[in-house]
């Protein structure tokens, strides 16, 4: 039952509106790859390391394969041709390349039907590997449970990754349920994947699959002494989105936030790019069990959140409509949204109760991610402490799924571990003496509440026609989510988007949704 007298139909429509709009985009995605498409499938395929210049051994496979003409063609038909040819693993093959000894573009091709079928066995190897770390993280929820929604979602951001272990260990002994590693400053417009362990890093850590790899053995180690499972968060955002969703899966990452919008908006990433790049990345964290985190919270970083959470809505529904189309069930989408309204705004808080209100109830599988104030921390901790209390009071009141907490150092410096620990504190204190209240109050028939969700669905839902009538490359290049215009044709990486060629090979695509 809606407590919000929310009305059916013009969810059901939106909802429509918003898959118009991802079929449309779908066919467009459907013809084209890109080299972060093919340097995943390098690294699926089982190619890691670097040159003797610290370049990563897929970024040369891949960099060779377009200067030669053959991106369209991808890299699993040149990487599976070159092992029917010289007997070598996809690992001595790179190395091969790497060092001048091989250009893949030039063996002589070997039958397609061999080739389709050398490939589709080595991906059934890794995508075997997969299947064992989602099975192996199903073992320890059965085993050692986990902790009640809302998960308590904490960062670690020191730059090294050894630091990050004693922070985040530090953080589950304290409560928390999740830990992101936020990655360093940048790291989202680097067409490239770091290598190994990193100890330097400005505003973060480098995502690498070296330090997944240490950090999900350190949580593994605190799941077992805290008695509950411990989710691993990071980042398959920006120019190596599906490179760094296939990492994860292989080091079992639980959670990754994975935006279809995100990178266009906020990186300037070209959409085209994007749009590509979210899809496998999408269908690699469905097929790992992953729950993604989208980035709606961010546009009311640049948007008023009294005028435009329509616009929050309206990505919601896209991203819903994208995720379903690479094999993401509702139950993995971590549909963002935020706390962001000015705390003069007279019942702000109401209005914030209807936002939140809604999207539970618009996407009732769905574990949200509900997102913390941060545009309107002063650098005033007492109060900060009290906008965070209210955020909290929300997320328990509407069900929220996943919540990243609020630190009363916002806006000062990077959360000290104290701080961290009265956050979790904070929200432990509201989540066990609120645990109910949601489940006994209801809302006025024809009150603040009820309007400003009717309010907000319709706009939704209007934006959501347009979108569909103008097409969302238009849209984005109108400037109509988050008040920022891009171009279709401008931002970083459209040079690594190609049109795929009729002998175009990728068998991860077809292993991952046949689940």
């Amino acid at each position: 039952m809606s407590k919000l007298n929310l009305d059916g139909r013009l969810i059901e429509s939106a909802r429509e509106s918003a898959g118009r709009i991802a079929e449309d985009m779908q066919k467009f995605i459907n013809f084209h790859t890109t080299v972060a498409v093919e340097r995943t499938i390098t690294r699926l395929l089982g190619v890691d390391g670097v040159n003797d210049v610290g370049t990563p051994l897929p970024n040369v496979i891949v960099e060779n394969l377009k200067s030669s003409g053959g991106l369209g063609i991808g890299a699993a038909y040149f990487l599976v041709n070159a092992m029917l040819n010289t007997g070598m693993t996809t690992q001595e093959i790179a190395e091969k390349a790497a060092a001048g000894e091989i250009d893949l573009t030039k063996l002589p091709a070997k039958p397609i039907g061999e080739i389709k079928g050398k490939a589709y066995e080595l991906a059934s190897e890794m995508t075997g590997r997969i299947k064992s770390n989602r099975g192996k993280r199903d073992e320890y929820l059965k085993t050692i449970g986990e902790g009640r929604r809302p998960y308590i979602y904490v960062i670690v951001a020191t730059g090294n990754i050894y630091e990050d272990v004693v922070q985040a260990q530090a953080a589950a002994k304290q409560g928390a349920d999740i830990i992101a590693v936020i990655r360093t400053t940048g790291q989202s417009l680097l067409d490239y994947v770091p290598y190994g362990a990193t100890t330097e890093g400005f505003g973060g850590t480098y995502a690498t699959q070296e330090n997944f790899r240490i950090m999900r053995k350190a949580l593994d180690e605190s799941s077992r002494e805290a008695g509950r499972y411990i989710r691993l968060c990071n980042y398959c955002s920006g120019l190596c989105m599906p490179e760094i969703a296939a990492m994860g899966a292989m080091e079992r990452l639980d959670v990754m936030l994975n935006d279809a919008l995100y990178g266009i908006l906020f990186r300037d990433i070209n959409m085209q790019r994007t749009l590509i790049d979210q899809n496998f990345s999408r269908i690699i964290n469905g097929f790992a069990g992953v729950i993604i985190n989208t980035g709606e919270d961010n546009y009311l970083t640049t948007a008023d959140a009294v005028e435009e959470a329509h616009t929050v809505l309206a990505s919601q529904f896209i991203n819903e409509q994208f995720a379903l189309r690479a094999g993401i069930p509702e139950e993995q989408m971590g549909l963002g949204h935020a706390f962001e309204m000015e705390p003069g705004i007279e019942n702000g808080f109401l209005m914030e109760l209807a936002q939140a209100q809604m999207a539970r109830e618009i996407f009732p599988k769905a574990p949200l991610k509900y997102m913390p104030p941060t545009k309107y921390m002063t650098g005033n901790i007492f109060r900060g402490h009290l906008q965070d209390a209210l955020f909290n009071m929300i997320s328990i009141w509407t069900h929220q799924g996943i919540q990243l907490l609020g630190m009363m150092t916002e806006a000062l410096h990077t959360p000290f571990m104290a701080d961290r620990a009265l956050s979790i504190e904070n929200a432990r204190y509201i989540f066990n003496n609120m645990r109910n209240i949601g489940d006994e109050v209801e809302f006025k028939e024809g009150g603040i509440i009820q309007t400003r969700a009717a309010e907000v669905l319709g706009k939704a839902a209007a934006l959501l026609k347009d979108i569909e009538e103008e097409g969302l490359f238009a849209t984005l290049e109108q400037g109509k989510f988050a008040g920022i215009k891009r171009s279709r044709t401008g931002g970083k990486g459209l040079d690594g988007v190609t049109e795929k060629d009729d002998k175009y090979l990728n068998p991860f695509i077809e292993l991952m949704l046949e689940r």
